[in-house]
């Protein structure tokens, strides 16, 4: 057995082994505390003594979670919430928001029902709380780990503030298909690098330990391959073979549950034929048996009823007895669970042993989160008062809003704008909209906090430049009425800022769209101020990845600023006039068309691969009237400098590769490349990509400067799943790759024995 081999096959075939490993090298507290994601033996007892004193129906309480106020995702329904809380018949609510709202409900709980178990209180906290982020999206598009973290350990901490102590976040769905309008809320199309993003998302929020006032218990979701579905089309149906499922799309939800996420959702779509709702070998057999996976599991809302929908049951019995066998703990406001279980119970079609199982892993959650030590941990009004839109939140989502800025063109660097400009035209339906700056999912933002692209525009610039603004036209309208003025604003300016895109409604859930282009008349406004002979260069405000061949054909200037949160007018104007040097990078490919989706980097090889020396060879793999490759390939992002790489070297020693390459600034000013390391398995036996990421580093260099950059490479950076899902290497030919973005940079083979 070679090194290669021994050590990947050791870690797959003795999984209790590592997972023992890990118990012991979890942080213990002090003076006898229990350990971070553990109870102590006191705690055990109460468990113990509450499922002693529990009746069936308020067991099944626990496993029921219900909404207060307004519709998030689907019809609210018509529980009487606080009645049913008071009789012990609700094991959470979310959609409460504020200290005095929660303490209200919190005390129906823990002082007026029989056995004053608290409450569990989540709000969906995707990208901040009431200080917005940039969307996930781009945020992974910073390819800046330690900032990702830190954002969600600030939202953690204010959201927390406000009294709740769950998120269902973070989204961790590996998506190809830009079409799909939730590509806004992960991380894009490459499993490696959602790995590690979902790893530090969930570090963010539950931060050190959940017993800590100022953290929130992580919601992986959606369990699972729910960015596979097909068409793009929200809440449809998956297909993927089995290899496909354990390669490319489970990964990210098993590094979030192995960071220690609390709980974990479970997705809309079917996986061979069984809804995940009620999927047995996925929420037990693969979360619990494989994974270890100790916490708890919720529905996704009303997806427990929606199985009949699916075909799989007739009636809410039906579908309830499905979820609750196959190891769905909490049933999100489809009311089944508490419609259906205790007949089930009475007639044998569920054992009450079932049910205890899943009453204790939501039980355990709240003492984990200290909820029995300290109901209102949480409900602290001094802290709701000051964390809530603080200055340094603020300046968190300014630094945030700039870094996920991803420069798509910069033809004759017309940016950044030049310091001898004096006039500014601001042209766009999103030039002045704080409503459509923060996105789909954006909490308790408010628009009016928001900073837009002319206000931070003329915050920037300050009384010695005029800025003038003009809508032009609408997002999606067809009238042509505003051209005129639009046109004559860029004739009296120097230079043009064009604000272009979505609406924040437009990407999200609920949001797919068949066409990618610009809606409305955006890009013919566009053309016809690029007309006037003005600089110009056109920001763009979206939720997922547009098809804009014909914009970035015409303008000079392309600046993907995506929908960047509170702050992000301030951000944007930052890398618009050289305070910040951009150095975002796209993790999920821009198409030329819509014909081409899906398009990824890391597709696998074909038997007829079309030559590029040959572009008119018939019987390829090609289209007749478009390029394979897509218009800006993902890892792609410019600077204001320039960055070169030399001197790549690679060494096996035993099961190490060692990969080096010397990176250098040549360019006038100083900037942050993320240098980017590539795999290609020359020879396997069974089909491996033509390229996968397998590491990064962000370096800061100056003007002129150049540093050696070293990567390590184990046998588990060359494994892959094999069709009997066995994961190990094989050892062989490796061609490994370093450049600035999926299709550039310098290569180099090694040979592993």
């Amino acid at each position: 057995m070679t090194s290669f081999q021994s050590e990947k096959m050791q870690k797959t075939t003795f999984p209790l082994f590592i997972l023992l490993l890990y118990r012991l090298t979890v942080p213990v507290y002090a003076h006898g505390q229990p350990e971070s994601g553990g109870l102590s033996a006191a705690e055990k007892n109460k468990l113990e003594s509450l499922m002693h004193a529990m009746t069936l129906g308020e067991k099944i309480g626990q496993l029921s979670l219900f909404t207060q106020g307004f519709e998030m995702t689907g019809p609210a329904g018509t529980f009487n919430l606080r009645q049913l809380i008071r009789e012990g018949k609700a094991g959470g609510v979310f959609n409460a928001v504020g200290v005095d709202s929660i303490r209200a409900i919190q005390r129906i709980a823990v002082e007026e029902s029989r056995l004053k178990i608290p409450l569990l209180f989540g709000l969906d906290v995707i990208h901040g709380y009431r200080t917005i982020y940039p969307i996930p999206l781009a945020q992974a598009c910073t390819w800046d780990l330690p900032l990702i973290e830190q954002i969600e350990r600030a939202a953690a901490s204010e959201a927390s503030a406000a009294g709740l102590n769950w998120t269902f976040a973070p989204m961790v769905d590996l998506a190809r298909d830009p079409r799909w309008g939730r590509v806004a809320e992960g991380s894009g199309e490459d499993t490696w690098l959602g790995c590690r993003i979902a790893e530090a998302r969930v570090k963010g929020f539950q931060g050190s330990g959940l017993r800590l006032a100022n953290t929130l218990m992580a919601c992986v979701k959606h369990y699972a391959a729910y960015g596979a579905a097909q068409a793009g089309r929200d809440y449809h149906t998956v297909d993927l073979s089995p290899v496909s499922l354990y390669e490319w799309y489970l990964p990210p939800y098993r590094a979030a549950v192995d960071a220690g996420a609390g709980s974990v959702m479970s997705s809309f779509n079917e996986i061979n034929g069984v809804p995940a709702t009620g999927n047995r070998w996925l929420l037990t057999d693969v979360l619990r048996k494989e994974w270890g996976f100790e916490g708890f599991v919720v529905s996704d809302w009303t997806s427990v009823n929606e199985m009949m929908n699916h075909g799989v049951a007739a009636d809410t019995a039906g579908v309830a007895r499905l979820a609750i066998s196959a190891g769905l703990d909490m049933d999100m406001m489809s009311g089944a669970y508490m419609g259906s279980l205790e007949r089930l119970v009475l007639d044998h079609a569920v054992s009450v042993p079932v049910i205890d199982s899943a009453v204790r892993r939501v039980l355990e959650a709240k003492f984990r989160l200290g909820l029995f030590d300290d109901p209102y941990r949480r409900c602290d009004p001094s802290r709701e008062k000051t964390e809530i839109l603080s200055k340094e939140k603020r300046a968190l989502a300014r630094q945030s809003a700039a870094e996920s800025c991803v420069l798509l063109k910069n033809e004759g660097n017309i940016l950044p704008v030049p310091s001898t400009v004096r006039r500014i035209a601001v042209i766009g339906p999103l030039g002045n909209s704080g409503a459509d700056m923060m996105g789909c999912w954006s909490g308790q933002g408010r628009a009016e906090e928001c900073v837009t692209l002319l206000d931070g525009i003329r915050t920037r610039t300050g009384n010695g430049t005029e800025v003038t603004f003009t809508r032009g036209c609408s997002v999606k309208g067809t009238g042509r009425s505003g051209f005129d003025s639009a046109v004559a604003a860029a004739m009296a300016a120097d230079f043009v800022v064009m604000a272009l895109g979505e609406s924040e409604d437009m990407s999200g859930e609920a949001a797919s769209r068949a066409s990618l282009g610009l809606p409305g008349l955006q890009e013919e406004l566009a053309e016809r101020i690029v007309q006037t002979g003005k600089p110009v260069v056109v920001v763009l405000f979206n939720g997922r990845p547009l098809v804009l061949t014909r914009l970035a054909s015409v303008v000079p200037a392309l600046l993907e600023a995506w929908q960047g949160g509170t702050e992000a007018g301030n951000g944007i104007a930052d890398v618009l006039f050289g305070e910040v040097n951009p150095s975002g990078k796209l993790t999920m490919c821009f198409p030329r068309s819509e014909g081409q989706v899906p398009v990824f980097y890391n597709a696998k090889p074909t038997g007829r691969p079309m030559d590029p020396a040959h572009p008119d060879e018939k019987y390829v793999s090609r289209y007749l009237d478009e390029a394979n490759d897509p218009l800006f390939p993902f890892g792609f992002g410019l600077s204001y400098t320039t960055f070169s790489y030399s001197e790549m070297t690679a060494s096996v020693t035993g099961n190490r590769i060692t990969v080096q390459v010397r990176v250098a600034n040549t360019g006038a000013r100083d900037g942050e490349e993320a240098v980017q390391l590539y795999v290609r398995d020359r020879i396997a036996t069974i089909t491996r990509p033509v390229k996968e990421l397998r590491g990064f580093q962000k370096v800061f260099l100056k003007k002129g400067e150049s540093e050696r950059i070293t990567f390590t490479l184990t046998s588990d950076d060359l494994a892959f799943y094999h069709p009997d899902l066995r994961k190990y290497c094989e050892p062989g030919e490796f061609v490994l790759f370093a450049g600035g973005s999926s299709a550039e940079g310098l290569s180099v083979e090694v040979k592993t024995e």
